[in-house]
This record gives C-alpha cells, sequence and structure tokens, in this order.
C-alpha cells in the first residue's frame, strides 16, 4: 500500500528514515539536536506520509481553527482581532495557522491531509480567511465534516459554505463619487485579481459612477493583479505613462494605495496636489501614510466577530441566517485627495 493511502504512524515515518521514532518525535516538536541532513530527510517523509500531528486542547475547552491563506498583511490583523476578541467573549479559544499558496511540492498540504489535520485538532469549526482558497480545499472540509466559514472570498462560494463579506459595490460607488464630486474625470481603476468577486463588485462601483458622470473610461485605465504594494507599483508606473495619465486613482487596497503613491513620489509628483489616490479596507497603513489616506473602510474586525459567531452556530447544529453575509462599507475621507490639477497631471520619470 503507498504511503499515502494510509494514515502514517511514527513508526512509518522512522522506519522510511532509517531513523528511529525518537528522532522523528525530535523534528515534529522543532529539537535542534537533529543533523539537518536527517531532519530535512524527515521531514520530506513526513509531507510524503500526509502525517497528521495530533495538537492537544485542554479539556473541555472548545476551540475555533482560524486559517490564512498565503502570507499575512494589515488586512488580516485587523480580521485576527476581531476575531480573537469575539472568541474571547464567548469562552472560544481560537487556533491560527497558515496555509502556504502553491503546490503540495512547494510546502502547501494536499487539500484532504490539511482538512484532517484541522478536524484531528479537535476544533469545532473552522473560519477560513483567504485571498485563493481552492475549491479542492473547501470540498476536502466538507468531506471532514468540519463546520467552515469563509471571510471575504476572492472568489464567491456555493450555497453550500457559509462566508461573510462586505458591500463591495457600494465602496467602489462611493470611491469613484468622493474624486467625481471633487471635480476628477480621469480617474483609474487598480485592482485585484481579475476573476474575484470583490474585485469585480468593486470595479463594477467605479465602472457605475463613472458611466453614471458620463465621465470616459479610456484603454487603460483598468488595471488588475493582485491586491499588494508590489501591484500599486507596477500599475502606477503604467497609468502615469499613459499619454493622457489620470488625475486620481481608485486603488483595490489600501496596500496596492500605498503602491500608487510611492511610484507618485518617485516620479516627483506630489499627493494630493499632483494626484489623488483613494484605498479599500481602511486597515492602519492607511491612517498612518503620509498624507493619511483616503479610503473605503471596510469592517474587517466586525467581520471576524460575525464569522465567530456563525461558525459557532454550524458547530452547534444551527442552520445559519444567511449563507452570505454583507456588512456596510463607509467612506473614510482623509488627506490623500483634493480638486484635480490646473492643468492635469505633470508626467514625471522614475530615476
Amino acid at each position: 500500500m503507498a504511503p499515502r493511502d494510509r494514515r502514517a504512524t511514527l513508526a512509518n515515518v522512522a522506519a522510511s528514515a532509517g531513523v528511529s521514532v525518537a528522532t522523528v518525535s525530535k523534528v515534529l516538536n522543532g529539537r535542534n539536536d537533529v543533523a539537518p541532513a536527517t531532519r530535512a530527510r524527515v521531514q520530506d517523509l513526513l509531507h510524503a506520509h500526509d502525517y497528521v500531528a495530533r495538537r492537544v486542547r485542554p479539556a473541555g475547552s472548545p476551540g475555533i481553527e482560524l486559517c490564512f491563506h498565503g502570507q499575512l498583511n494589515a488586512y488580516h490583523t485587523e480580521v485576527l482581532q476581531g476575531v480573537v476578541e469575539a472568541g474571547a467573549e464567548a469562552g472560544v479559544a481560537v487556533v491560527v495557522s497558515v496555509r502556504p499558496r502553491g503546490e503540495p511540492g512547494a510546502g502547501a498540504r494536499r487539500p484532504a491531509a490539511w482538512a484532517r489535520e484541522l478536524a484531528a485538532a479537535g476544533s469545532q469549526a473552522a473560519i477560513v480567511v483567504t485571498s485563493e482558497l481552492a475549491a479542492a480545499d473547501l470540498n476536502a472540509l466538507t468531506r471532514a465534516r468540519m463546520p467552515v466559514v469563509v471571510i471575504d472570498p476572492l472568489n464567491q462560494p456555493s450555497a453550500r459554505v457559509t462566508s461573510v463579506g462586505s458591500t463591495n459595490f457600494a465602496g467602489g460607488l462611493a470611491a469613484t463619487h468622493h474624486l467625481l464630486d471633487l471635480g476628477h474625470r480621469r480617474i483609474a481603476y487598480l485592482g485585484g485579481p481579475v476573476t474575484a468577486a470583490c474585485n469585480q463588485a468593486r470595479m463594477h462601483g467605479y465602472r457605475g459612477a463613472m458611466e453614471a458622470e458620463g465621465a470616459p473610461v479610456p484603454d487603460g485605465y483598468v488595471r488588475t493583479g493582485r491586491f499588494s504594494y508590489e501591484h500599486g507599483i507596477a500599475g502606477g508606473d503604467a497609468v502615469l505613462d499613459l499619454p493622457e495619465p489620470p488625475t486620481a486613482v481608485f486603488a483595490g487596497s489600501d496596500e496596492t494605495a500605498l503602491g500608487v503613491i510611492e511610484t507618485a513620489r518617485a516620479r516627483g509628483l506630489r499627493i494630493p496636489e499632483d494626484l489623488s489616490v483613494v484605498g479599500f479596507d481602511d486597515t492602519p497603513v492607511a491612517r498612518l501614510a503620509a498624507p493619511p489616506l483616503t479610503t473605503v473602510r471596510q469592517p474587517l474586525r466586525e467581520m471576524g466577530a460575525v464569522a465567530v459567531r456563525t461558525a459557532l452556530r454550524l458547530a452547534a447544529g444551527e442552520r445559519p441566517y444567511s449563507h452570505h453575509v454583507e456588512l456596510a462599507t463607509e467612506l473614510v475621507v482623509r488627506r490623500s485627495t483634493a480638486p484635480p490639477p490646473a492643468r492635469g497631471v505633470r508626467v514625471g520619470r522614475r530615476p
């Protein structure tokens, strides 16, 4: 029988590696008295066997697994705060884990093994905060009979998966109307993944506001990628290189907005005198930016709290009030937006 077809034990792994069970245990517990080559061999075999290490939780202590996907940022910190506070209020322990991006060979467990690990931990339910949770992951959690709540899913799950999000369309509409009310007509949108439901909603809000005002959206004014600082830099460069660059940019996340601001500064442009920028999320980096960032507040902590309450309902065998809940967004005006410059954007070049 192939290793992946049976539940692995420490003895299986030890025999395959040619070491003692005690050595495998040391590797699992992070002990430093194992030779690097041996450690690497054991870790490879643990992965190949889909070995699941059971985590022990104090007796009588219910828990929720909070799973992040990919690299953490300020957005995730806000959600984490909301989940932890709501868990403490409900008397529920919260265990935090990170599922890496990529294929199993790149460090991510196979979906079935990952789901088994969550079930083995004794958690009542899982809350998944993700940018790109695969359908295979959700299917694996369902097969493991683990109640799941997804926070702010990029790709809208099916009705059998409960999720919590925000009013992304209304947020996109409010951000764009704010810039239009200031007098801008050349407004670009830098969003996230093109197929992501939240990106599409924010982009449709932007397009809806532009169309209602009769403001054109020239070729090159809408760009998609990731909700990241790096995309803000690259996208900012692209739109500012256009023959008629925008006087304002609506970015799909605060981190993207900060990338746009950095690109503008590298070209000698001032924010907001030469270029207005609006973000989305209202994470702490928006308040700490220079100048402080006008942004759409996504109630991230509240979303975390709602996810906890929903997860506990599912764990108790109760039906959720709705398979998808959306909390209201709100425009927060700070100092990164102003009326457009009289002569349009000065097109500088990166040094």
